[in-house]
C-alpha cells in the first residue's frame, strides 16, 4: 500500500468537492507568477479538470494532490509535472493556500512525502522545481528538502512590468 501520510498531513487525490477550493487557488492573483497563469478559470473548467483528474500520470504526464491536516482541513496543493518516463524525472510545485498556514512545516512533510512516492512507486531518479530569485521561503523549503541550486534563468519571467530571475533547483533521488 503507498502510504501518503504523514505525522501532520496526508496527501491524497483530487475530489470533486476540491472544485471551489481549486477555483480559489487559479483565480488568485498572487499565486500566478508561480504558476505561470495569465487568465482566469472558469468553475467549468476547472469542473472538466476534476473530472479528468484520475488519469493515469504516465497518460497525462503530471499529477496534482491535495494536502490535508489530520482534522482533514484542506490547506493545499503539491504537483508533479513534466513527467518524464524516459529519463526519469519529473517537476514539482507545492502550494499552501492561505499565509496563516505557512511556514508550519506543512509543505516540507508534504515534499518529503512527494518524494518518497516519486521514488519508491515511480522509479524516478531525479526531481526538479523552478523558484524565482526572490521568493525565499520556497528557496529555504527546497534546498532542507535536499534540493541543490544547478542554476539561475536570467530575466525569465515578466512579472508586472519587470524580469526577474529564476533559479532551478535539483534532486537526484537515486
Amino acid at each position: 500500500m503507498i502510504n501518503l501520510k504523514g505525522e501532520h498531513i496526508y496527501l491524497r487525490a483530487l475530489e470533486p468537492e476540491d472544485l471551489d477550493f481549486i477555483y480559489e487557488i487559479e483565480n488568485d492573483q498572487s499565486v500566478w507568477e508561480i504558476s505561470s497563469t495569465i487568465t482566469p478559470y472558469s468553475k467549468f473548467l476547472i469542473k472538466q479538470y476534476l473530472e479528468n483528474a484520475h488519469k493515469d500520470i504516465f497518460e497525462v504526464k503530471q499529477l496534482r494532490l491535495v494536502i490535508c491536516n489530520t482534522d482533514d482541513v484542506v490547506l493545499g496543493l503539491i504537483d508533479v509535472f513534466d513527467f518524464d518516463v524516459k529519463n526519469k524525472r519529473a517537476g514539482v510545485g507545492v502550494l499552501i493556500k492561505d499565509e496563516s498556514n505557512r511556514q508550519k512545516g506543512y509543505s516540507k512533510e508534504a515534499l518529503k512525502l512527494l518524494i518518497a512516492y516519486c521514488a519508491n512507486h515511480l522509479d524516478l531518479k531525479q526531481l526538479y522545481c523552478n523558484i524565482s530569485e526572490d521568493n525565499n521561503m520556497s528557496l529555504k523549503l527546497f534546498k532542507a528538502s535536499g534540493f541543490n541550486i544547478v542554476g539561475l534563468k536570467k530575466d525569465w519571467n515578466l512579472v508586472n512590468g519587470s524580469y526577474k530571475n529564476e533559479y532551478l533547483l535539483q534532486r537526484i533521488l537515486k
